[in-house]
């Protein structure tokens, strides 16, 4: 008798209306700061899938449609809170200095070569670079950049990488297919020439060696 009332009272709690449902939406991501997974939003606002993305809609098409500081990102199973980039040169004026952690060449292209080739193994990837990778690919894994993605049927069945989704809040993109295109011939040809990273290896171990 008690598990048929309190049934009842779950069937006939009122959802929430979509404003209300985008204002608790933006406070969860607001409160938590980072990524979190949709599912998890689901679980805590007792919404479908559906209802979550027409929610992610609506809150996007408010924060886009106003300018406002703050958007939206999606990313493969995650979404979060960011600030406009638009607004990003005002922001570091009242911040300064920003430290900045940029990504050198050699991982960079370390990282292109991923992104496009994968799922990619480490001897896939130096093949394109036409150096070793070794300190590029354990700085990607470490930054969460990248990650392993299973092992190739070969020889040694060597580590397959792809990337994840931190990547795709890195570059501020949803989906791999936002990518933009790379012509690997060019690539490969500018590598080639000793125009690309010349040895994947740390600074300070680069101009020790430099040095003997």
């Amino acid at each position: 008798m008690e598990k048929t009332e309190q049934t009842d009272m779950e069937q006939s709690k009122p959802k929430l209306e979509m404003n209300e449902r985008v204002g608790i939406v933006e406070a969860i991501l607001f409160v938590t700061g980072n990524a979190v997974e949709k599912k998890e939003i689901c679980r805590a606002m007792e919404l479908t899938e559906g209802e979550l993305e027409e929610t992610l809609d609506a809150l996007e098409s408010g924060y886009d449609f106003d300018r406002r500081g703050l958007r939206l990102l999606r990313f493969g199973a995650h979404v979060q809170l960011a600030t406009r980039p638009d607004y990003a040169p005002y922001v570091e004026k009242l911040l300064q200095p920003v430290q900045k952690q940029s990504l050198s060449q050699a991982i960079m292209e370390t990282l292109a070569v991923i992104a496009y080739r994968q799922p990619v193994t480490k001897a896939e990837i130096e093949q394109v670079r036409g150096v070793k990778c070794d300190y590029s690919v354990q700085s990607l894994l470490t930054k969460g950049l990248i990650e392993e993605v299973g092992r190739k049927e070969a020889l040694g069945r060597p580590i397959l990488y792809g990337t994840t989704d931190s990547f795709l809040r890195h570059f501020c993109i949803s989906s791999l297919s936002e990518l933009p295109e790379i012509d690997f011939s060019k690539l490969a040809a500018k590598l080639e020439a000793g125009k690309g990273g010349e040895e994947d290896m740390p600074p300070h171990e680069d101009a020790i060696d430099s040095l003997g």
